[in-house]
C-alpha cells in the first residue's frame, strides 16, 4: 500500500496574536528587536514581523522584477520566539484572555494585567 498525503491531516495552530500588533523578539539573532506583525501564519504557527529576519534573495528576472538581482524579503519568525510588546514593562508579555461581565472577550498582557490593543 502507498502512504498518501491525503491520510495526514495539516494542523491550524491558535495565534494569540493579530497582524498590527507590536512585539518583541524574545529568542534568537534578533532578541530584544521590536516590530509590527504584517502577517500571521496559523499553518505554520508563525507570524512575519516588519524588519525582523530579513534575508537576501537572488532572483532572475521576471514580471515583478524585470532588472532581477539580489532581493531583501521578510521571512516568519515562530510564535513562541516573539511576545507581544507591554509598553509599560518594556518587555515582552504572553497573551491572556478575560471576560467581563457583559461575555466579551478581551486579550490582556500577563506581566502587567492592562488590556491588550
Amino acid at each position: 500500500m502507498n502512504k498518501t498525503k491525503s491520510n495526514i491531516t495539516s494542523r491550524i495552530y491558535k495565534i494569540r496574536l493579530k497582524k498590527g500588533d507590536t512585539v518583541m523578539v524574545r529568542a534568537g539573532k534578533y532578541k530584544g528587536k521590536t516590530g509590527k506583525i504584517t502577517a500571521v501564519h496559523p499553518k505554520t504557527n508563525s507570524v512575519t514581523v516588519d524588519g525582523i529576519n530579513v534575508v537576501k534573495r537572488h532572483t532572475k528576472p521576471n514580471t515583478k522584477y524585470p532588472q532581477g538581482g539580489i532581493i531583501e524579503i521578510t521571512k516568519p519568525i515562530l510564535v513562541n520566539k516573539v511576545g507581544l510588546y507591554d509598553s509599560v514593562a518594556k518587555k515582552p508579555s504572553r497573551v491572556g484572555y478575560q471576560v467581563d461581565g457583559k461575555g466579551n472577550k478581551k486579550r490582556i498582557l500577563k506581566t502587567s494585567g492592562k488590556e491588550a490593543k
